[in-house]
């Protein structure tokens, strides 16, 4: 039997308190003037806690992780709502890693505690079979043809319909790397960085092709969007700098030029997941538009450094300086607070603004005190005009 939503969705909008009420106008007003603040250059309220909140909120609020990956109406619903009770974003997303990946003949399955996840044999099995790798055009990519496609229109529709004021399109092609990996196989990949690099750049320009293509039909259907850019898998501690900068970097700017040509941003969020210390360098010449925000998870075993993103990136982008995100689950409110703290005294006076959030997506089971202490953070060493 297959798994049903925790609620019917036709009701779902009738659990929570609507948007036509004056508390939440009041709330997403103020919201919204704090949330452009970086890339407007008008300061408004504080900096901005964005803890990347994902299957959290449902499950904080009496939802599963499945509801959140399998019925976007519900995880877009939760986010919306999550925000508002920790005054965070006024904005509601929904995303899940392995896009696309559906369409190559990878078979994912959610569990109770994990997102999509690739099980069975991969598609990709010799380096003969990275010739046949096909390229997605964009009426392959239409919802009735694709998971990712629906899954993520489904979202938007939901949104539009009930919670048009916290709408965000979104178009995530998460890690070019990543992604690619999954095909063939990670360990298997990786290897072939080395003994069949030609094999990986012909996965890596299909996936880049499809990827973009899939931006420029969320384009054509909801307008502008934000896009969301990882390396994830290919950071340090996997791979030597000149094959970050071979397998994901080169492979990234493919994708952002062709999706922008295509439509697709103009917001631009890159997510540089894992260890970047030894790469990070190179991701000062990636392509931006005045919507870039650059978030880096760790330097060695610690958070990148706020004061060091803004040296490295500041001139050029918004910057997301981080906590960890490994430590929300724990009970440690001070601890929250004061990394919170630390980040934003590096950061918050960054030329082009400043966002605090945590290293990757909050856990499952992440603490709601240590999400409380990071706000009460930014509203006191995150005011602008008052440094």
């Amino acid at each position: 039997m297959s798994y049903q939503p925790t609620v019917p969705l036709d009701k779902l909008p009738s659990m929570f308190v609507p948007h036509s009420v004056d508390s939440h106008k009041k709330w997403h007003t103020s919201a919204v003037l704090r949330f452009a603040s970086p890339f407007v250059d008008v300061f408004k309220d504080r900096i901005d806690f964005d803890p990347i909140v994902m299957a959290h909120a449902t499950t904080l609020l009496g939802y599963t992780n499945r509801d959140f990956y399998e019925f976007p109406e519900i995880a877009v619903q939760c986010v919306a709502y999550f925000n508002e009770l920790f005054d965070l974003l006024p904005v509601a997303h929904f995303f899940y890693s392995n896009v696309f990946l559906e369409k190559y003949g990878v078979k994912l399955q959610t569990t109770n505690t994990l997102p999509w996840i690739a099980v069975g044999d991969r598609p990709i099995k010799t380096p003969e079979d990275a010739d046949r790798i096909p390229k997605f055009e964009k009426e392959d990519l239409s919802p009735d043809k694709c998971k990712t496609t629906e899954l993520h229109w489904r979202a938007f529709d939901y949104e539009q319909k009930n919670i048009p004021d916290m709408m965000l399109p979104m178009h995530n092609v998460f890690c070019l790397f990543s992604m690619a990996a999954e095909l063939v196989g990670p360990e298997k990949f990786i290897t072939w960085t080395m003994r069949q690099p030609k094999a990986c750049h012909k996965v890596l320009d299909s996936l880049a092709y499809t990827s973009a293509n899939g931006a420029s039909v969320t384009a054509d259907k909801y307008g502008f969007n934000m896009m969301v850019i990882g390396s994830v898998l290919a950071n340090t501690t996997v791979l030597p700098p000149k094959y970050v900068k071979e397998f994901s970097f080169n492979h990234q700017r493919d994708f952002v030029r062709k999706a922008l040509a295509g439509g697709g941003g103009p917001q631009l969020w890159y997510h540089l997941c894992g260890d970047h210390s030894k790469d990070y360098p190179m991701w000062r010449d990636v392509l931006t538009t005045p919507f870039t925000v650059i978030h880096i998870g760790y330097h060695g075993d610690n958070e990148f450094p706020g004061d060091l993103l803004k040296k490295e990136f500041g001139n050029r982008m918004s910057l997301l300086t981080t906590i960890d995100g490994k430590k929300m689950i724990e009970p440690n409110f001070a601890w929250a607070y004061e990394a919170s703290k630390k980040q934003l005294l590096g950061g918050r006076d960054s030329p082009r603004g400043c966002i605090l959030g945590t290293t990757c997506e909050t856990p499952l089971i992440t603490n709601p005190g240590c999400t409380l202490a990071a706000v009460k953070a930014c509203k006191d060493y995150g005011t602008y005009g008052t440094w």
